[in-house]
């Protein structure tokens, strides 16, 4: 009956060993978008800072596709032994799940959160001829007007689309979704007075703001930006509304604690660095450093409230490719 212990021991002594050696080959970092974009980016400057920490290569590989649920459905059958893991954000965790029936994976039960990185806001802009000068006088006229006032978006079910309509169900007006393939065309529509706002990411919005093209309504993350802090947030006038994407790094449920517990220390350890955190903001997004259960709360808080709004809109996808 000794043995059952002895056998035990030994095995627990040999995951210990792996955790304290690991890493000795290279690391693969899956990104649920292609090269180039705030995901990638973000996941480059700190796979560049975790790979000096750690003394081991991180590959960083792009897995595009199905609103990013192929490379949250890669990682998620991958080997639970740290030399796989992959970015988090509100596409793979939240949104991809709840639109896509079939989608693979299940982002709670597949996923060991290893931390979070960084939060970008998005900025609500208007024509710099409308005559709201602030989100209380934009509610004011959407209800005065119910579904007058339009937004652009990124497509259905994309952060841009889910954004608003959280944005309206808070504060308790109708607006209309105007899709568009691509912020470009989006923003030339604003300027022509196309259509009323468009949330947009901050990198793209900036110019436009400071040279007076687009008049900047609200952010809305949390907190005020520090790019743009004159500008207040969706919060100080709907209270509890809060929308940002979001980026953390995963990995395959079931891999040991201690190797979650070194990747941890190593992702705060890179965002400790000015040199991370000015690049990191340069895409307008602030660290956001976090142990493995604050980030696993974070999931759960995003699933439930993008799985509410794409519920309310009755958003299905038939298959996640």
């Amino acid at each position: 009956m000794r043995i059952l212990p002895l056998v035990f021991s030994v095995l627990l002594l040999g995951v210990t060993a792996h955790a304290e050696t690991y890493p000795t080959r290279p690391i693969t970092l899956l990104v649920p978008a292609a090269a180039g974009g705030g995901n990638d980016t973000v996941a480059r400057v700190v796979a560049e800072k975790m790979a000096r920490i750690l003394g081991q290569q991180i590959v960083v590989e792009n897995r595009p596709g199905a609103g990013g649920g192929l490379a949250a459905r890669a990682l998620a059958h991958s080997d639970p032994d740290g030399y796989t893991i992959g970015i988090g954000n509100p596409a793979t965790l939240a949104i991809a799940p709840a639109v896509f029936p079939n989608v693979g994976y299940d982002p709670v039960k597949d996923f060991a959160p290893v931390g979070m990185i960084a939060a970008s806001p998005h900025i609500i802009l208007v024509n710099k001829d409308d005559p709201a000068r602030s989100l209380a006088e934009l509610i004011a006229r959407a209800k005065d007007a119910p579904g007058e006032l339009t937004y652009a978006s990124g497509g259905a079910g994309s952060p841009t689309h889910l954004g608003p309509e959280l944005f309206a169900s808070m504060a308790g007006i109708k607006l209309t979704h105007v899709p568009y393939k691509g912020t470009g065309p989006a923003i030339a529509d604003l300027l022509g007075g196309h259509i009323t706002m468009t949330f947009s990411s901050l990198p793209p919005a900036l110019g436009l703001v400071r040279d007076g093209k687009v008049r900047p309504i609200a952010i809305t993350g949390a907190t005020r930006t520090k790019i743009l802090p004159d500008v207040p947030t969706v919060g100080e006038t709907v209270p509890g509304y809060e929308s940002a994407q979001r980026y953390g790094i995963i990995a395959p449920a079931r891999t040991p604690r201690d190797i979650i517990a070194k990747l941890n220390a190593a992702l705060r350890e890179a965002l400790t660095s000015d040199e991370v955190a000015t690049r990191v903001a340069a895409e307008g997004a602030d660290v956001t450093p976090s142990s493995p259960a604050e980030y696993a709360a974070d999931i759960a808080a995003e699933a439930a409230k993008w799985g509410q709004i794409i519920r309310q809109l009755g958003l299905k996808g038939d298959k996640a490719e």
